[in-house]
């Protein structure tokens, strides 16, 4: 149970990041909104999966 603690709460660390970065990418190449939106959830969507993918190899293949 505590590993899936930590991995939850490194998963939201690295989603906030993800986003973080995104947002300054977004600001810096002046993206219209409607892209904005379409960008930012295209991103957490592929960002999600690869952290599900990480923790059924990481606590599964063990």
């Amino acid at each position: 149970m505590i590993p899936l603690i930590w991995f939850s709460l490194f998963a939201l660390f690295i989603l906030y990041y993800i986003n973080k970065l995104s947002d300054s990418f977004c600001t810096k190449k002046e993206l219209p909104e409607a892209k904005q939106a379409k960008f930012f959830r295209t991103i957490n969507i592929l960002i999600t999966i690869l952290l599900i993918s990480t923790y059924i190899e990481i606590f599964y293949t063990i």
